[in-house]
């Protein structure tokens, strides 16, 4: 199953060059429905005309993103800087709400779409 999301322009090329290689997302009704096996479209924000196609390899699940960072990751500074990073945009009330997830990622290809 393909999904498709939205992403910004500097995780969007993260992605693509390689750096990035798990995106953080609320456990909403929509990312509840990503397997390990799918395949992601991000959209790059904001003209939403360059694509790229990931596969999902795994899935960390943690109820808030502080927990899943200390799962991901082992300093604490950088810990702290992803969980009040994530609340630019998502609040408290939604990560309390749904959970989060963790999608590792493997960039499969990218390109332009032309309307």
């Amino acid at each position: 199953m393909i999904h498709k999301m939205k992403l910004q322009e500097s995780p969007f090329e993260r992605i693509k060059n390689g750096t990035k290689t798990v995106e953080f997302r609320l456990y909403d009704e929509k990312r509840s429905k990503i397997k390990i096996g799918d395949q992601i479209e991000f959209s790059k924000l904001p003209d939403l005309q360059e694509t790229i196609l990931v596969d999902v390899l795994d899935l960390y699940r943690e109820d808030t993103f502080e927990n899943l960072f200390k799962k991901l990751f082992t300093d604490e500074d950088e810990i702290k800087k992803k969980t009040k990073s994530m609340y630019q945009y998502y609040s408290p009330d939604e990560e309390k709400q749904y959970g989060v997830v963790g999608i590792k990622i493997s960039s499969i290809s990218s390109g332009f779409r032309y309307t």
